[in-house]
């Protein structure tokens, strides 16, 4: 397959000769400042923040003033990961990774429950590993601000265009879409990631959409068949899996109110705001977990999709939270028998939430468990 010269540009990531003007522009824009300002001072008045705005600017000029290509911009990243982690999780584990040979490039599959931080705890592990970082599918919906588009096409990210509506168009798109992950994949030897599919799974169903291996396969060769075509990508499944959400509470919010009125309108702003909280939030212990490289016979895309979900499934790890809500969701123990300190942890995450909303967060974290037992009982596909 032949390639024309940088055909990709609209929603490749930069590459190094971008990373300087990028980096000048992030400096200069005021949203980008506020939302620092944002991350680390919880209380502020309008003065206090107005006061902050050259200090933090300043700032910024001398962490980022030496850092002129991709490589620079993802130690800068795994160092913010690094503090991350300190402050707001208890630990991070990972299994999986020592099956993976570090000479060869993989398209990894993963569940998706955070915006941003399930790719970038893929990519914290694999360059703390010694592999190779990946390139990151991110919806367009991530673009409403300039800065934030910049920042995740600085760290490898590439673009997916949800938004688009027209048929022919949307079609198009999917197929440059594939075309650039086929590149990346089998050209440029690069690895990829991209989320299993499209959005979080906020009631913590992972489930991979057919529709993802259907769009990936738009770029098969004619003369390969489609089991030759699926192993030769190199697929991983990937599991995350963080013992609190901190965003439980709105996903339970939104879920209610799809429940109750048939829709859910997000108000401006709120991906960014999900992000901050999923950054800041107390995670508890966080488990990455990489599967076993797909490598089989496929007839179509519920195939692929069931071998990810069995690779996802299981090794997702489950928390005491996950096994204390499975048993309130099936009436299995009364909140009030339960003991202490895990009544404590349990009502941590409830505390504040509407009652109508609680038994979404308690299904959201109940869910893995299902899920599990389904996969055992091989039910996964009636789902």
């Amino acid at each position: 397959m032949e390639y024309t010269k940088d055909e990709f540009a609209d929603i490749r990531p930069y590459h190094d000769d971008e990373v300087r003007p990028a980096l000048d522009r992030l400096i200069e824009d005021d949203e980008f400042i506020s939302a620092i300002i944002n991350l680390r001072v919880k209380k502020q008045t309008k003065l206090m923040k107005a006061l902050a705005y050259p200090f933090v600017r300043q700032r910024m000029r001398r962490v980022l003033k030496d850092i002129n290509d991709v490589s620079g911009v993802q130690d800068l990243v795994k160092v913010f990961i690094d503090r991350m982690l300190k402050n707001s999780s208890t630990s991070f584990t990972v299994s999986g990774l020592e099956h993976l040979d570090k000479d060869k490039n993989y398209l990894f599959i993963g569940n998706h429950r955070d915006i941003v931080l399930d790719p970038a705890m893929v990519n914290y592990a694999l360059k703390t590993c010694g592999y190779q970082t990946v390139r990151i599918a991110i919806g367009d919906n991530l673009q409403s601000k300039n800065f934030i588009s910049d920042l995740m096409r600085l760290n490898k990210s590439f673009i997916v265009k949800r938004s688009i509506k027209g048929p022919r168009e949307r079609v198009m798109a999917l197929r440059h879409l594939s075309g650039y992950i086929y590149k990346s994949v089998m050209h440029d030897k690069s690895n990829v990631w991209i989320a299993q599919g499209e959005g979080r799974a906020k009631d913590g169903r992972d489930i991979t959409q057919p529709a993802l291996i259907k769009m990936i396969a738009m770029s098969k060769p004619k003369e390969q068949g489609f089991s030759e075509f699926i192993n030769s990508l190199q697929i991983v499944p990937v599991s995350i899996s963080y013992e609190y959400d901190p965003c439980d509470a709105d996903k339970a919010r939104e879920l209610y109110t799809r429940a109750t009125t048939g829709s859910y309108q997000k108000v401006q702003g709120e991906d960014f705001t999900s992000i901050a909280k999923g950054i800041k939030g107390n995670k508890g212990d966080i488990h990455l977990g990489f599967g076993h490289v797909l490598n089989g016979t496929y007839v179509n895309a519920n195939d692929v999709a069931h071998a990810l979900d069995r690779e996802i499934i299981n090794n997702y790890k489950v928390h005491p939270i996950n096994q204390l809500s499975h048993q309130l969701k099936y009436n299995l123990i009364d909140l009030n028998d339960i003991s202490s300190n895990k009544k404590i942890m349990l009502q941590a995450r409830l505390n504040g939430i509407p009652e109508e909303h609680m038994p979404y967060v308690i299904d959201m974290y109940a869910n893995v468990i299902d899920l599990q037992k389904e996969m055992k009982e091989d039910k996964i596909c009636e789902i």
